[in-house]
């Protein structure tokens, strides 16, 4: 598809209108493109916008964190096969996102194209949120099939709500920089739900009882988990659609040209700018999951920490999120999106699994020495602050790929680019689970094991193979950004649109 006429732009505190000629077989097509006005924000718009990532903070933090452990620990299934259901799903799921993403695309109606599906979402991720957590007692092969069934569901409930969700930041504004400053209240309200219930879980849900001296390893806690968060994320979805119901609940005018068929969705998600980012948030993304998933093996079984110590690591990861919030203005106004994920890609790998290296190598304190609570948390903090924070630029970069996109083939496919981006966003938690149950499998840790049981040899080829993949996942990552070929700030003229047009097609094949 080549591009071959600009015609005039419209804007007077509307969105700007891009009519464009293209010419595709020979036949001429004409197609509406709409781009977002650069006026700043209203804050209100952002904590309504920001509100509704809790849901998915909620479903994250919790396949992260604890959904390996509970099948695994509590149910007794192998970690192993645990990982490589988790795995499948994710599989399956990368046929759903962008089926989801270009429906929503094509969807009109008095509410627009997004709200309908955050509207209908809320039900779905709450009713299937709670089957997950609540397995019947069957055999082996049963339950596995059941944790594929709910897994799946609950991904594709929240992928009705995510996609569209996040398909809509490029409709809040066009400017470069405000895009960032919009997408960091969705981060720290995702960081915030997310913590809030690790908070919950470590503080009041999963406590210990009789037989079961610690909480999370407690069977009878889980139940409660799985309905307080259904409870909240059924909430937070609906306040955030009412609340950005107002400005954004409004058809598009015209009928803008969006990704019709099969061939045209891959051709979409192919765009080598889109893929090129993508690639680099997909390590990122790997890199995270693995550490997230194996979360309570690591400060359980190598720092053993305990229950109040739990709870001050989750507060520690909220406050990262704090940081990541105050520190991405600075950094967005300062250098580019893309020179700025790849900076806080290394500092989170340095950091991240820095005090891990120190106890593989016996510098750390011992478990029990008074400087090692501060050494081990101060680390993991400064590594998840960093992380999130390319997250916050990955998000935002992803929004001035499907302006780039439009203006360059004529398509209007913001949510089939969310839908890439967001099945790349969920595979922290597929992959996470599927290759941490491999490294537990691979290291010989033990099912239904007590902190302090283990040998340490087991540990120590726990924490190499951890530190090892981590720093690879996240050195790929670093360099792939600096791959990602849009700067972005300026306004590309006709002659720009033709570069970035050639690199639309795929590849030749």
């Amino acid at each position: 598809m080549r591009l071959t006429h600009m015609l005039a732009r419209v804007s007077m505190g509307q969105k700007k209108e891009h009519k464009t000629n293209l010419e595709k077989g020979g036949a001429a097509i004409a197609t509406t493109i709409h781009i977002a006005p650069s006026a700043p924000v209203p804050l209100g718009t952002k904590l309504a916008y920001g509100f509704g990532a809790v849901a998915y903070g909620i479903k994250d933090n919790g396949f992260s964190v604890f959904l390996l452990l509970f099948y695994n620990q509590i149910v007794g299934l192998p970690a192993d096969s645990v990982g490589l259901i988790i795995g499948l799903a994710l599989i399956a799921d990368a046929f759903i996102d962008p089926v989801i993403g270009s429906l929503s695309d094509r969807t009109r109606t008095r509410w627009g194209r997004r709200h309908p599906w955050l509207y209908g979402s809320a039900l779905p991720i709450a009713l299937s949120w709670l089957m997950l957590w609540n397995p019947p007692e069957a055999s082996m092969g049963v339950t596995l099939g059941y944790l594929f069934t709910f897994g799946l569901l609950v991904r594709a409930s929240l992928s009705c709500n995510e996609v569209p969700s996040l398909a809509l930041t490029p409709e809040l504004t066009s400017d470069y920089t405000e895009r960032t400053l919009v997408v960091r209240y969705r981060y720290l309200f995702g960081w915030a739900g997310g913590i809030l219930m690790l908070a919950l879980a470590y503080g009041v849900i999963l406590v210990p009882g009789p037989g079961y001296p610690n909480g999370t390893l407690n069977p009878a806690g889980y139940p409660r988990y799985a309905m307080i968060g259904a409870l909240i994320m059924f909430v937070s979805i609906l306040v955030s659609a009412i609340g950005t119901h107002k400005r954004l609940a409004r058809p598009i005018p015209g009928r803008p040209q969006t990704a019709d068929s099969i061939r045209d969705i891959v051709a979409t998600l192919r765009y080598r700018p889109f893929m090129t980012l993508m690639i680099a948030a997909l390590f990122g993304y790997a890199a995270q999951g693995i550490t997230f998933a194996l979360t309570n093996y690591l400060l359980e079984f190598i720092w053993q920490f305990s229950a109040a110590q739990f709870l001050i690591f989750a507060l520690v990861l909220f406050g990262s999120a704090v940081v990541a919030f105050l520190v991405i203005a600075p950094i967005a106004k300062r250098t580019s999106k893309q020179r700025g994920a790849a900076a806080t890609a290394v500092v989170a790998v340095l950091f991240g699994s820095g005090a891990y290296w120190l106890r593989f190598f016996g510098i750390a304190p011992d478990n029990g020495d008074p400087l090692l609570l501060p050494l081990v948390l101060s680390m993991i903090g400064i590594g998840n602050a960093a992380f999130i924070s390319s997250l916050i630029l990955t998000a935002s970069m992803v929004a001035d790929v499907t302006d780039h996109a439009a203006k360059a083939t004529g398509r209007q496919t913001e949510g089939l680019f969310y839908a890439g981006f967001f099945f790349v966003q969920k595979s922290v938690t597929g992959l996470g689970i599927f290759l941490s149950g491999m490294i537990l499998g691979a290291v010989g840790f033990p099912e239904k094991a007590a902190p302090g049981s283990v040998p340490d040899d087991i540990l120590s080829r726990l924490i190499l193979v951890y530190g090892l993949a981590v720093a690879i996942l996240g050195t790929l990552s670093a360099l792939s950004y600096l791959r990602y070929p849009l700067s972005g700030r300026e306004e590309p003229d006709a002659e720009g649109l033709q570069k970035v047009a050639a690199t639309a097609e795929p590849p030749a094949t």
